[in-house]
């Protein structure tokens, strides 16, 4: 289904390339090389399994859902851009 002028499939193509930055974009966040035996925040141990678990790890549980929690509310925006929305 044409819509104006754009070609055929330009709204999934315009999907498909969003999906793929936000991989790419998770992708380039996931440690690499070899992993801490304390965590580079509070110095506290980081258990065996987690390291074996995550290669690359350098957090503990308890400071990686800190900063995931801060990451969280930080990346967000608005996508459709409603005149609602915009208001708030």
């Amino acid at each position: 289904m044409a819509t104006g002028w754009a070609q055929d499939g330009a709204v999934q193509e315009q999907i498909d390339d969003t999906v793929d930055e936000a991989v790419q974009r998770a992708r380039s966040k996931l440690p690499k090389g070899e992993s801490l035996l304390h965590c580079e925040e509070c110095d506290n141990p980081i258990p065996e399994a987690r390291r074996k678990a995550l290669p690359g790890v350098r957090l503990c549980v308890a400071c990686q859902q800190a900063r995931d929690t801060g990451d969280a509310s930080t990346g967000s925006y608005n996508r459709r851009g409603s005149k609602d929305s915009q208001l708030r």
